[in-house]
């Protein structure tokens, strides 16, 4: 189940366990997700945003329509203040930078998505490394954009993937975890009555 951080007339926050749907997908195997585990507890509650289901993490969903309709155009116009935690294959050269590389879906191996300097939405991802080991590096995420994918694929492309990414590494990373080791631990954004800003937190699990 999810767990519960926040919640008030307006919004609920929660922390969202790797392996979990944000939404429904198609077949009947995949109706059980956040969403509808949320609304069991808060019976009007509505998605803003959503994490991929191998990711764990913080989401806020809305209430109201008023609720969705603010926090929806706070995400649209990247109001909200994202990082998320990540171990990663190998050791970057640098210890920081920023990765600028257009995002679309990969149409012949989806749900991947795939660099694509012509058709390709624009994405921005700075990174910063917080800890090594013998073969790997925690690292800090913060998304500018919010691709689909984008955290994963810009790791890659930086020949470092996630550790756990059945999409996105090659073995021996792939098996080295049991899920993928991708964490959304911040969310600041303003709160859709009152306009104050609020942070929230999750810790890392891994």
């Amino acid at each position: 189940m999810p767990e519960y951080l926040y919640s008030d007339d307006s919004i609920v926050v929660v922390n969202k366990p790797s392996g979990l749907l944000s939404v429904p997908g198609r077949g009947e195997d995949k109706q059980d997700c956040l969403w509808r585990r949320v609304q069991q507890r808060f019976p009007t509650a509505r998605i803003v945003h959503r994490l991929d289901q191998a990711t764990s993490g913080l989401l806020i969903l809305a209430l109201d329509a008023e609720a969705h309709r603010n926090l929806s155009i706070q995400f649209q116009q990247r109001v909200p203040t994202k990082r998320y935690q990540a171990i990663i294959a190998g050791i970057p050269e640098r210890y920081s930078g920023r990765v600028e590389l257009p995002l679309r879906c990969d149409w012949d191996n989806r749900p991947r998505q795939m660099v694509d300097p012509v058709d390709g939405k624009p994405a921005t991802t700075d990174w910063e490394c917080v800890q090594s080991y013998d073969d790997r590096c925690r690292v800090l995420l913060h998304p500018i954009t919010g691709r689909s994918h984008q955290l994963r694929v810009h790791m890659q492309a930086l020949g470092h993937p996630i550790i756990g990414d059945r999409f996105y590494a090659s073995e021996p990373y792939i098996t080295a975890s049991d899920r993928l080791l991708l964490h959304a631990e911040q969310l600041g954004l303003k709160h859709p009555v009152s306009g104050e800003w609020m942070a929230f937190e999750a810790p890392c699990p891994f």
